[in-house]
């Protein structure tokens, strides 16, 4: 369904509404107690000082002394009530934004990862202002109106003065709105590509660092940076200039009133204890009206927030929900694909086959292995690509991501255990296959070499960890799933070659041999089929066949022997 920046806003006071009444109604009980306070404070001055009745002033004082609890205990809670709604309502909207973005079937927007980041944060905060706002606005108008009403009843020309003077302004404040709010938008869309540009350095400094890259990163993020300072400032500069413009018209309107009223005083229309009350209303006037004033500019910023969480919340899923139909085999098929490098590409993997994919292009390699992880929507691909006979953008999307698992060179780990990111595909998995899984992977090394074993923390994203023990473990854990068909592109390129045999001979041990597996399991050797896309003679060599793939297509097949006997370019793209 979709919902728009504003009814976002508008969503967010409907389901608040509860908290936002109460505290909206004790907000604007607190706004008459203060527009009270000056009109006891001139009362008690007619009454009580200038007559001298001095039961009349302790009566006034008290009730002076009840105005004062009364605004004090209903700005405490309301306030509170209306601080609860807006934690609230952003903790939602982040809860919003997240579960969007964790969709299992992805989500189509051009929005990096960093300025994912920013959403769901920054401006789900900002975008929950409004919860803050509305209280407030009405707050300043019963204040506005409040005193508006008593200096009509003190002296009609000074009422009316406020009474059209207010909208006057604020009218005027309006129009500089729109303004403010294209410049936050602006704004916060660069502050959002730096983040996401700081995001991709921070996971990529190792690669950045191998290719010697450093230096043009930096020139690249800082240019980033100016930019979403350069937005930032220009942003502030017009918040400033309308506050400031705001809170001098405000202040001229008070002086004004209060101007008149002192005229008015020296010519006996007005009471001394009048004139205070006029005196301390304009002072009083100033804040509310300042508020009033300024709310167009915040309001501004947690509209333009809630159009960038709408980029999110109203985005298309990336893969269509499927039919529903399950994968059932492990065959797997592609038939004139085109996609990114790849142009009419056919390749057929037989239930049970260990197949090595050589590719002489490293975007062919990349773009198989985004095909196959099924994240691909289909729209963006030509072609047919099945498993077990089925499309597999038809097929149940958890049903397929268990029987088709992708498991890329450059895993991510998650903070927790090493036991836990072992079994994360798998929780159920046995500590034999566990430990199956951890010595085909070579991985045993990781959990030896500390004392808690399995337990042994893990910082996030395995930061921990070097990147050798990060891929072997990440190999482990797409092991232990036992998916039917299991792609791994480059699994071993952070590993020296003594360890590269041993995974290589693991896993053909533990997916294709028999005599490594329970014969008990559905998932035996006969029917997981295993794809290496890589270039590692030690994979390659306990492969049943071996494709080459090249200019997008399939230029080549055969054992890897023969093709390292005969295939000069095989040689010298695998055999360096």
């Amino acid at each position: 369904m979709k919902t728009g920046g504003t009814a976002i806003l508008r969503r967010t006071l409907v389901r608040n509404r509860g908290r936002l009444g109460i505290g909206t109604v004790l907000v604007c009980l607190h706004q008459v107690a203060e527009t009270l306070v000056p009109i006891s404070i001139g009362v008690i001055v007619d009454r009580a000082v200038a007559t001298g009745d001095v039961f009349a002033l302790a009566v006034w004082l008290c009730a002076l002394a009840l105005l004062f609890l009364v605004l004090t205990a209903a700005w405490r809670y309301g306030a509170r009530f209306i601080v609860v709604a807006m934690q609230n309502e952003a903790h939602q909207l982040r809860m919003e934004v997240a579960h969007r973005i964790l969709d299992p079937r992805g989500v189509r927007t051009d929005l990096r990862a960093g300025e994912l980041l920013s959403v769901s944060t920054s401006d789900a905060d900002r975008a929950a202002w409004i919860a803050d706002i509305t209280p407030r606005a009405a707050a300043a108008l019963t204040a506005a109106i409040g005193s508006a009403i008593a200096l009509l009843l003190i002296d009609v020309p000074l009422g009316l003065a406020v009474l059209i003077g207010t909208p006057v302004i604020l009218g005027l404040l309006q129009l500089a709105a729109p303004l403010i709010t294209r410049r936050a938008t602006d704004q916060q869309a660069a502050v959002a590509r730096a983040s996401a540009m700081a995001t991709d350095l921070v996971s990529g400094l190792r690669p950045l660092r191998g290719i010697g890259a450093e230096v043009s990163a930096s020139r690249r993020y800082r240019a980033a940076s100016r930019d979403a300072l350069g937005a930032t400032l220009h942003t502030a500069k017009s918040s400033a200039v309308f506050a400031g413009v705001s809170m001098t018209v405000s202040a001229l309107l008070a002086v004004g009133v209060a101007g008149f009223a002192g005229w008015f005083a020296l010519e006996g229309r007005i009471t001394i204890g009048e004139l205070i009350t006029v005196v301390g209303l304009s002072q009083f006037f100033i804040e509310p009206l300042g508020v009033l004033a300024g709310l167009p500019g915040f309001l501004a910023l947690a509209r333009a927030s809630a159009d960038r969480l709408a980029l999110v919340l109203d985005a298309e899923p990336l893969l269509p929900a499927g039919s529903g139909q399950t994968l059932d085999g492990s065959e797997l098929s592609l038939t004139g694909v085109s996609y990114r490098s790849l142009s009419g590409l056919d390749l057929r993997v037989t239930p049970g086959e260990l197949l090595g994919v050589v590719a002489y292009r490293p975007q062919d390699a990349e773009a198989l292995a985004a095909l196959l992880s099924g994240q691909v929507p289909p729209d963006r691909y030509d072609g047919e690509l099945t498993v077990g006979g089925v499309r597999l953008a038809d097929a149940d999307l958890a049903h397929a991501r268990r029987t088709l698992l992708v498991e890329p060179h450059n895993g991510d780990l998650f903070s927790g255990t090493v036991a836990s990111n072992v079994t994360a595909g798998r929780p159920g998995a046995t500590a034999s296959e566990v430990h199956a899984a951890l010595s085909a992977s070579a991985a045993v090394d990781v959990v030896e070499a500390h004392p808690e074993g399995l337990d042994h923390e893990v910082a996030d994203r395995g930061s921990s960890l070097s990147g050798g023990q990060r891929q072997r473990v990440a190999l482990a854990r797409a092991l232990v799933a036992q998916a039917p068909v299991m792609v791994l592109h480059d699994p071993t390129t952070a590993v020296d070659a003594v360890t590269e045999h041993t995974i290589a001979g693991g896993i053909a041990d533990l997916r294709h041999r028999t005599a490594a597996l329970d014969l008990t399991s559905p998932t035996v050797a006969n029917r997981q089929t295993t794809i290496l896309i890589t270039s590692s003679p030690a994979l390659l060599s306990v492969t049943d066949r071996v494709v080459v793939l090249d200019d997008g297509t399939v230029a080549g097949e055969g054992t890897h022997s023969q093709l390292a006997t005969e295939n000069a370019n095989y040689r010298q793209a695998v055999l360096r």
